[in-house]
């Protein structure tokens, strides 16, 4: 079993910046990568941000150039920096990560982007 714990979410006024992290733990056997996903109330979860073992990056449109995904050199811990943030980015985001050929999910951290 891998489990994905996050932390960073919280309240911030548009215009602001937070940064998530989720660190991954357990047996661990292999990787395709870590990424977040997000679910503001009465829509479906979407992907903001996911990052392969490669390296290869993927944004959504909605958070290019503003959000940016890393990771540290054990690949087992992923960073979300996000700035310029909208209200529209308030939503519960969900670390994501594809190991040993099945997704695990975090328990979602809240962000809350309001004046």
């Amino acid at each position: 079993q891998v489990q994905l714990v996050e932390s960073g979410g919280g309240s911030v006024q548009p215009g602001g910046s937070l940064r998530l992290s989720c660190v991954a733990s357990g047996s661990i056997v292999s990787m395709y990568g870590m990424g977040w996903y997000r679910q503001a109330p009465g829509k479906q979860r979407e992907l903001v941000a996911f990052i392969t073992s490669g390296g290869n990056i993927n944004y959504a449109d909605a958070v290019k150039g503003r959000f940016t995904i890393s990771r540290d050199n054990a690949k087992t811990t992923t960073f979300l920096l996000m700035n310029s943030l909208k209200p529209e980015d308030t939503a519960v985001y969900y670390c994501n990560g594809a190991f040993n050929g099945r997704a695990y999910w975090g328990q979602g951290t809240q962000v809350t982007v309001s004046s």
